[in-house]
């Protein structure tokens, strides 16, 4: 496994030790050196898991005291669930593939033209930033409504509201989003022609494709936020050193 996924699985191994109530809110984590003892890995990737987890507001790390366990509220402003960007998209992935494919089998004529109409809305180079990203919006809202069950419906909506409302969710698409403009567009096209073919199973495997590739693009993201905030660290405690040695 490369180091830069070596990371991101121990952060995970540290988020399944604090939901199973091992380490509870306000508890301090053991320190680097024991960490990396209990998973066999370098205190480099225990820090680099820690900054990862910090940044999804799961611990807090103090200089000089440790590392602390959060306390997770049960809810985020608006009385949305108080969840991170990872934890939507993955459900987007299953919740929205299968409105796909239930959309694929219903979708009229007069759907198809909605549709590209918002697809062409989203590749108009033209287009500012908030009109590109209502017309994903109401892409898939769209979707979801023609997959003609409302429970499916209503839960597509949530998943746009947390998207927008929720506010470590909608800086971490804000990041991904801004970038990724072009690939994007080829994805939601994709997932347009498999509708337009009234295929199920190509429509299911092209929103699948597309949350994958965001999924990625999140991963990679906190990563690069990792190594910043890891060189930021070493320059205050380099910066400390020569101060108290006198170098």
């Amino acid at each position: 496994m490369s180091e830069n996924r070596l990371y991101q699985t121990i952060a995970g191994e540290i988020r399944k030790l604090i939901d199973r109530g091992e380490f509870p809110p306000g508890s301090r984590l053991p320190g680097e050196r024991d960490l990396a003892e209990r998973f066999g890995v370098s205190r480099v990737t225990v820090r680099e898991a820690e900054i990862a987890l910090e940044a999804r507001g799961l611990i807090s790390i103090r200089i000089g005291s440790g590392v602390y366990v959060k306390a997770r509220s049960a809810q985020a402003p608006g009385g949305l669930p108080d969840v991170t960007a990872f934890d939507l998209t993955a459900a987007r992935a299953v919740i929205e593939a299968e409105a796909a494919a239930m959309a694929a089998s219903r979708v009229t004529d007069a759907d198809l033209c909605e549709l590209e109409t918002l697809v062409l809305a989203l590749s108009d180079p033209a287009a500012g930033t908030e009109a590109v990203s209502e017309a994903d919006r109401r892409f898939h809202l769209a979707i979801a409504r023609i997959a003609g069950n409302p429970v499916v419906e209503h839960c597509v909506q949530l998943i746009w509201r947390i998207r927008g409302e929720v506010p470590r969710v909608r800086e971490v698409h804000a990041r991904v989003c801004h970038d990724d403009g072009d690939t994007r567009r080829e994805e939601h096209m994709a997932i347009f022609d498999a509708l337009r073919r009234r295929d199920p199973a190509g429509a299911r495997t092209a929103m699948r494709n597309h949350f994958q590739r965001l999924f990625e693009s999140m991963l990679e993201a906190t990563e690069s936020e990792a190594l910043a905030e890891i060189r930021r660290r070493t320059q205050q405690d380099r910066e400390r050193f020569m101060a108290t040695t006198g170098l």
